[in-house]
């Protein structure tokens, strides 16, 4: 089934999180615009509140008044949000007090491992479920900067320290193995404070107090990839999709489907909040089998679902390597993605850090588990629509993490 017309995501959900904590931390009023009010951006907006800020709705935007963040009274419940859970691990090291994280049945079995080790080394304290598991809490207070090198690259973490050296005393330097998603050290710099990069290092001095500023969130690239892919995989759609961030540390998918042979241009490239912002025009075509591995992983983790969706559409052997960080996000998405092609008469070699995929495959009408992970949900949802065959999903619901409208957005492309 072809795609047509053109179409609006939601709002970056990762620069939506970022808005109200910088928001929060920052001296002033910041108004947001186009804000992704999905889940896990309000689980966020909810601990902003219990941190003692003010962050209301105020007609169509939001609104954040900056001030001094305090020991929170009652236990912060990130639900289903790594994101929430991670960076506001970072800003409550700095807070003196103690701040106790939770989250839903999924996000407890997430390991936190990662941010705990770091900013334990910058002086905050931590007593977590198994030692690297949420419920977690946090005595935070006096932290001293370090100079970290990431075993893995990811912004959560990066981001966590970044934050957690606003408040340190002496410098944060942090230097990642690849280039994770830099929105953090943009905001950051948008927000006045200055922050030194240089390839995958980032040096950011201490004593700086951020200053309030409007922020208009650009529609999320993640959540553009559906219907991008829908449109690139089937001859003869034509879509353009408005607004999107085009950070180049999150337009990996876009590479790899030109690498594939889409038809893909971008148009009225601006600039909102530091963010480069562009309208995706997709032609629709022949897609070809490719390689995805190694530096790009990071830059595409998100998107690896859709682009596996891509691969069952296109002609030859996809393979896809160095992603076993999929298998730790909100379900294990490998085996997620394997069982769900299955189930659908797909037939897929599932490997320890990825899998491989011989298309064009065949796909019949059924029902499909999601895990109740949202881009697995979408995923599978498409390929219906690009295979036009009817496919359920056991919990449809589960959409709303990052993409409210996305079942009757689609609807509008038909």
């Amino acid at each position: 089934m072809k795609a047509h017309g053109e179409i609006t995501p939601p709002g970056d959900k990762s620069i939506s999180h970022r808005a109200f904590l910088f928001g929060a931390l920052a001296n002033g009023t910041t108004r947001i615009k186009g804000v992704l009010e999905s889940r896990d951006v309000m689980s966020t907006a909810k601990a902003v509140q219990s941190l003692g800020i003010e962050a209301r709705k105020d007609h169509e935007d939001w609104v954040v008044k900056g001030g001094t963040l305090r020991e929170p009274i009652t236990v912060i419940d990130a639900g289903n949000s790594g994101t929430t859970a991670r960076l506001l691990s970072g800003i409550c090291a700095g807070i003196d007090g103690v701040t106790i994280l939770t989250g839903d049945s999924s996000l407890v079995c997430r390991p936190m491992g990662r941010v705990i080790t770091p900013l334990e080394k910058m002086g905050a304290r931590f007593l977590a479920r198994s030692g690297r598991y949420l419920p977690m809490a946090i005595q935070g207070g006096s932290l001293q900067g370090i100079s970290y090198d990431m075993e893995i690259a990811s912004a959560q973490v990066k981001s966590a320290l970044l934050l957690a050296g606003l408040s340190a005393s002496g410098t944060t330097t942090i230097t990642e193995p690849s280039k994770s998603r830099d929105h953090t050290e943009r905001m950051l710099a948008y927000f006045g404070a200055e922050v030194a990069v240089d390839g995958t290092t980032i040096c950011m001095s201490p004593g700086q107090r951020l200053q309030a500023r409007e922020i208009t969130v650009p529609s999320d690239p993640s959540s553009a990839a559906f219907p991008a892919v829908w449109a690139a995989a089937t001859p003869g759609s034509s879509l353009l999709i408005r607004g999107v961030c085009i950070n180049p540390t999150r337009t990996g998918f876009l590479r790899v489907l030109e690498r594939m042979g889409a038809h893909i241009t971008v148009e009225n490239i601006r600039e909102w909040a530091g963010e480069p912002v562009g309208d995706i025009q997709v032609d629709g075509g022949v897609l070809h089998a490719t390689t995805i591995e190694g530096e790009e992983i990071p830059t595409l983790i998100d998107e690896i679902p859709i682009l596996v969706a891509a691969a069952c559409l296109a002609q030859g052997r996809t393979e896809i390597r160095d992603a076993s960080e999929l298998r730790v996000k909100e379900t294990d998405r490998i085996a997620a993605m394997v069982q769900g092609l299955t189930s659908l008469g797909a037939h897929v070699d599932e490997n320890d850090d990825g899998m491989t995929i011989e298309g064009p495959v065949q796909l019949h009408s059924g029902s499909v588990r999601t895990f109740s992970d949202h881009r697995i949900a979408m995923c599978l949802h498409i390929l219906a629509k690009a295979f036009d065959i009817d496919v359920h999903l056991d919990d449809p619901s589960c959409v709303d993490i990052s993409y409210p409208d996305f079942f009757s957005s689609m609807e509008t492309l038909v």
